[in-house]
């Protein structure tokens, strides 16, 4: 069943920027003006011609009007609201969804003060406990790359002119995925001048690579993988052809912080670097007509099983999307290093993962592929593929770091992909259900449970233990 998209104050907003009234937009719409009034008001939702002429004639593409990004919006404010800070209980759903649809920009600056609040207070604790222990280094606070994964998830994790300028390189150029990296560093040093050579005393300095653009040299450890290899050369293209076109997405980003300015130009060229290794129109045909197998991808591009992962989850060109996938690196204590979602799924922000989730069990299991079908909160299932990755290493005194990465996307395109074969997707009661984080997830009868739900009135019986020490009695007054 498609599900409704009510989207009145992004339809609103975009009449008034452009001077229009409810009776013009009625007209261009071929609707009564009473109907558009009924949709700016959230009272009718938009159909999918609506949607469609809506888009052509504004210029946005169809995706602003969905509410992905109001469902993300409200779960960062959920889990804001559990900060003891504001001793909010009483803030039900149905008024967070009122706010961020009402005032978006607001809603977004008021995210934007906590979390610079949050950032303050961990850099006090971090210097508190450095003073403790006579130790002067300065604390480094997160908040950069949030910014950061903020604007990338904005983007759907698809920049355009990037990913474009990366295919037309390896096109024009014929790079071939079997001599990937000999090409791109016959490549450097005919169009660049730089001459490329692998080092092994890199490795002893806890370094990758190192590029020397006066010298015009770049380095490589010399126990990278191959497909590292590839995707380094490719990173040095970036920062010596995409310089410019890097900086002007950073500017008109509005980053507040020159850290958070660097960081971005960091993980630019690494977009850029990752999309000539795999171009976007031979990935993506070649991922369809394998079903998404990501070894069979592995095995056709050279690449790393993250590569694939990662990779997968960009591919949402407007003219030829793929699958929207969400994709999640996680360590051996559960810490999430990266995040990045073109699906509805939302990540905790602030706090940790949930533990049903296939990706922390797959340290139990190194190596093999775990398929998971889950159900959030909100009703929405999801297929996920998930396996242990490792990094570095390479000698017996340098012990590789070791992760677990997870591809996730709805069941309704699940068909798309091998992993859904036996699967009986249809069917609510064979997902297991996870949150994105216990303290917003609403939950009331999971084992798993850290610690006890925001919002929630706890009962404990001394005279009665259950498998958790508490049980919910009932959401706090005011809660919807």
């Amino acid at each position: 069943m498609e599900k409704k998209i009510y989207a009145g104050e992004r339809l609103r907003r975009l009449r008034e920027g452009q001077g229009m009234s409810q009776v013009a937009l009625a007209r261009l719409l071929g609707l009564s003006p009473s109907y558009v009034n009924q949709m700016e008001s959230n009272q009718r939702p938009m159909t999918a011609a609506v949607l469609t002429a809506a888009a052509q004639h504004f210029d946005v593409p169809p995706t602003y009007f969905a509410d992905a990004e109001d469902l993300r919006a409200i779960a960062d404010i959920r889990e804001m609201l559990t900060d003891p800070l504001f001793q909010s209980g009483d803030i039900g759903t149905a008024e967070m969804r009122a706010m961020v649809r009402a005032a978006p920009k607001l809603s977004s600056q008021f995210l934007t003060l906590y979390r610079a609040y949050r950032t303050l207070a961990d850099e006090l604790t971090a210097l508190r406990e450095t003073v403790a222990h006579g130790d002067h280094a300065s604390p480094v606070a997160p908040f950069p790359y949030d910014e950061v994964r903020d604007y990338i998830q904005s983007k759907q994790n698809y920049i355009d002119v990037l990913d474009r300028a990366a295919e037309t390189l390896a096109e024009t150029w014929g790079f071939r995925q079997e001599t990937l990296a000999s090409d791109l560093t016959h490549y450097l040093h005919s169009r660049h001048g730089v001459d490329v050579r692998l080092d092994d005393s890199l490795a002893h300095a806890d370094a990758l690579w190192h590029f020397d653009a006066t010298a015009r040299q770049l380095t490589i450890a010399e126990t990278t993988r191959p497909s590292s290899r590839g995707f380094y050369l490719a990173y040095a293209i970036a920062l010596l052809e995409q310089a410019g076109v890097i900086e002007h997405l950073v500017t008109e980003a509005r980053f507040s912080s020159d850290a958070a300015r660097s960081i971005a130009r960091v993980g630019l060229a690494n977009y850029f670097a990752g999309a000539l290794c795999l171009p976007y129109g031979a990935f993506l045909g070649e991922a369809c007509r394998v079903g998404y197998d990501i070894e069979q991808l592995q095995s056709r591009f050279a690449a790393s099983f993250e590569q694939v992962c990662h990779r997968l989850s960009t591919m949402q060109r407007p003219d030829a999307p793929g699958v929207p996938f969400y994709f999640v690196k996680v360590d051996l204590a559960g810490n999430v290093t990266k995040r990045s979602s073109a699906t509805r799924f939302q990540f905790a922000r602030f706090g940790g993962a949930c533990p049903l989730w296939s990706v922390h069990q797959a340290f139990a299991q190194p190596n093999r592929i775990l398929v998971q079908m889950v159900e959030t909160p909100d009703g929405q299932r999801y297929l996920s593929i998930a396996r242990t990755v490792r990094s570095g290493g390479g000698a017996f005194n340098r012990r590789p770091r070791e992760f677990a990465v997870e591809l996730g996307c709805d069941v309704a395109h699940a068909h798309q992909l091998v992993y859904a074969a036996g699967l009986d997707l249809s069917n609510p009661a064979a997902a297991v259900p996870v949150g994105s984080s216990c303290r917003i997830c609403e939950r009331l009868d999971c084992h798993q449970r850290a610690v006890p739900p925001a919002g929630m009135e706890l009962a404990v019986h001394p005279d009665l233990r259950r498998t958790l020490p508490y049980s919910v009695a009932r959401r706090a007054p005011g809660q919807k």
